[in-house]
């Protein structure tokens, strides 16, 4: 008898095949999934794996796993308890003996992962930079992260011992590494091969003080002439000594003309803080460099593809600077421009500065001071091709120009950004982005609760301009005035002239035929939103969000809400809850970052009439549990009176409701027997304290910072049975 040939199935493929396959997943999950199947799968997974982050305990070497012999990226930042020093000597010893405990962690690390070409670790002791990267002879790639305070060394000490056992380093990222801005000129200088083969550099740090003055940055780079990747915090106020001005900008472009991304970035505009929305976007005192300055440095960084400049005084006239970065930095796909002003000042039909940037995907403009709604259709009309945009503070904005933005980008733009801006609240901008609400993918928008007033009258009036006429309101009377867009010259490039439609009053009409459902803009339904990130006032409500016009948001994962502000001036909420639980609209949001650490109160007792930040917490966190999360990174609010963040018996209450949690990371502190409530959560699996805030606590033997402590709720974690 004939018998049935035995079905095909992916074993049978051959061993090369199926390991590409494997090693094109890169999800962990599905990776851990796949090397369940069997044991040859379990072989290929751990064979073509190149990238992991450890997370286990320092004192449980014998877990160590040592299968992974193609990682070539390896995090040491995340390693428990976070912050503790990964090499470092436990006390005075004469003998040497601690040292030798370090360098046999390190070899251990070393025999794990022989093959480590990028590293990122927490490096809070000079040990861990003396004996772990020499360890890797071929690294290319570094990241050092530390919050906690700089040891006391000579300046340039610790990169010292980074470059020496370093030679063929290439990259060295120091974007979350607290240090001194005079502890890197030296170092460069006393290494200057290592300091030549640098390719990228980041020293875009929140931490620095005052940032790099122009006499370190001509340091750096002369001693880097090699980068192509620049991140740096410049101090440009004309009020300090060295402050950042012509000089320094020259000495960028002559000596690293190879740069494909730049960022100059004032240290004053890295923090989180919002700004006041009644400003006018003007500062007393203008920047120290010249337009004909930023022209030279333009023309000498043809490369360039990534742009930021983003400083904290007036840079007026800037248009004829930036209509120079069309022609002399062709490969522009970014940038990113803050207190610039003249930025998009268009003469009828006529296009001008940035809207001349036609090659732009990414724009994000903050405090431009004379940008006006004209201005703001000129971009989109000349800046065609945007996918991201960004706009800060600025205050003439009004929702009739950000939809008429919305509707000429309705092809490219996913990705929105709104904030700060006075005539922009979260009705008027979800209003003025109805046009690309089926495509957009990821949305910022502050959380300036519109009045009954003010939404009745956005649901009836006339969203559009006449574009058919001037600033002056009057008519044009030829035929390429700078409302007739579509009858413009720019007809090629925005839609086919046989199709030209001509915009009126109306733009709920524009692109209706092409959305697929019939129901034009006026809809409430973000078909494509995955990310949305929210800010909100302390004490204000999260409830009026849906009614706002985010009712149905089908395919939303993640959510992160930022609340600031100071509850101190508060007696108590208008409520009881903030209204996390109205989320539960979105059925797939399965990650949310909370961050409540720009929430200002009282840690301990409060003055009568007033609450303390556990009573806050409690404001916070209600109804968190009914939410079907898998991953949390909650931010406590903070005393800063004594530097305290720390999570209260109401939060920890609250937070244990969450049965759905996978992963739940504290950014800041917690007793012990707070964080036992956790052990409630049937399918947690992963979970850390992280102090990432400057400074982080040094007092290690406090209640909430014990290693000890830490250790044991690890191993009451890793005792439980998880079904899956």
């Amino acid at each position: 008898m004939a018998t049935l040939a035995r079905p095909t199935i992916i074993n049978d493929l051959p061993d090369v095949i199926l390991s590409n396959i494997i090693a094109a997943v890169s999800d962990v999950r599905s990776r851990n999934a796949a090397a369940l199947v069997c044991r040859k799968w379990l072989v290929l997974e751990r064979a073509t794996r190149t990238s992991l982050t450890l997370r286990g305990n320092i004192r449980d070497l014998f877990m160590l796993p040592t299968c992974f012999r193609s990682v070539t990226h390896l995090d040491l930042s995340l390693v428990s308890p976070w912050g503790h020093p990964l090499l470092s000597p436990r006390a005075a010893s004469s003998d040497g003996g601690d040292d030798a405990d370090s360098v046999l962690i390190a070899h251990l690390l070393r025999h794990a992962f022989p093959i480590v070409t990028s590293l990122i670790v927490y490096a809070r002791s000079p040990h861990t930079l003396q004996f772990l990267p020499v360890q890797w002879p071929h690294l290319k790639y570094i990241k050092l992260v530390r919050w906690h305070q700089r040891p006391q060394l000579a300046s340039g000490d610790e990169f010292n011992l980074l470059f020496q056992g370093c030679p063929q380093l290439g990259s060295l990222d120091l974007s979350t590494f607290y240090c001194w801005t005079d502890d890197i000129p030296p170092a460069l200088e006393l290494n200057p091969l290592v300091a030549g083969n640098l390719t990228v550099f980041n020293l875009m740090n929140a931490s620095f003080s005052e940032g790099f003055k122009t006499d370190e940055i001509r340091v750096i780079t002369k001693c880097c002439p090699n980068l192509k990747e620049l991140k740096i915090a410049c101090m440009f106020d004309p009020m300090y000594i060295g402050f950042v001005g012509d000089e320094a900008l020259v000495c960028i472009s002559t000596n690293c003309p190879k740069l494909t991304v730049l960022h100059l970035a004032d240290t004053s505009t890295l923090s989180n803080c919002r700004a006041d929305p009644d400003e006018e976007g003007f500062t007393t005192d203008d920047a120290k460099f010249s337009v004909s300055t930023l022209i030279e440095v333009f023309s000498g960084l043809s490369l360039l593809e990534e742009l930021v400049l983003d400083v904290c005084n007036n840079v007026r006239d800037s248009g004829p600077a930036l209509e120079i970065l069309n022609t002399k930095c062709p490969k522009l796909r970014s940038l990113k421009l803050g207190q610039f002003h003249g930025v998009s000042m268009p003469i009828g039909s006529k296009l001008d500065g940035v809207a001349l940037c036609q090659g732009l995907k990414s724009l994000s403009i903050r405090n431009v001071g004379d940008l006006d709604d004209m201005g703001l259709i000129a971009i989109g009309r000349g800046c065609s091709r945007l996918a991201k945009f960004e706009i800060q503070s600025c205050k003439k904005i009004t929702m009739r120009g950000m939809r008429t933005l919305a509707s000429l980008l309705w092809k490219s733009l996913v990705d929105v950004r709104i904030s700060c801006c006075k005539n922009l609240g979260a009705s008027s901008s979800l209003k003025a982005l109805e046009p690309i609400q089926e495509r957009i993918q990821r949305l910022h928008i502050d959380c300036v609760w519109d009045s009954v007033e003010e939404i009745e009258n956005l649901n009836g009036v006339e969203y559009g301009f006449d574009l058919n006429k001037t600033n002056g309101g009057e008519a044009s009377t030829h035929g390429n005035g700078f409302g007739d867009t579509f009858g413009s010259m720019d007809d090629d490039i925005m839609f086919n002239r046989n199709k030209r439609c001509k915009y009126d009053y109306d733009l709920n009409c524009v692109c209706m035929e092409d959305n697929g459902h019939g129901n034009g803009f006026g809809g409430r339904t973000w078909d494509r939103l995955q990310y949305l990130s929210l800010w909100i006032g302390v004490g204000d409500l999260l409830t009026p969000l849906a009614a706002a016009g985010l009712e149905h948001c089908p395919n939303l994962e993640e959510i992160k809400i930022r609340v600031e502000g100071d509850c101190r001036l508060w007696s108590k909420p208008s409520e009881r809850a903030f209204g996390l639980s109205t989320l539960w609209r979105y059925h797939k949001l399965v990650k949310m970052h909370l961050d409540c650490g720009d929430i200002i109160g009282y840690a301990h007792t409060a003055p009568s009439g007033q609450m303390d930040l556990s009573l806050w917490e409690r404001f916070y966190l209600f109804g968190i549990g009914t939410l079907n999360l898998k991953e949390l990174d909650y931010w406590p609010p903070q005393d800063r009176d004594v530097n305290q963040r720390s999570l209260s018996l109401p939060a920890a209450g609250l937070l244990q409701e969450c049965i759905t949690l996978r992963k739940l990371f504290i950014h800041g502190t917690a007793h012990e027997h707070f964080m036992m409530f956790l052990l409630r959560i049937p399918d947690l699996r992963d979970v850390q304290l992280r102090e990432d805030y400057y400074p982080a606590p040094e007092n290690d033997m406090s209640t909430e910072m014990r290693s000890d402590s830490l250790s044991r709720f690890e191993a009451a974690l890793n005792r439980r049975q998880i079904c899956d």
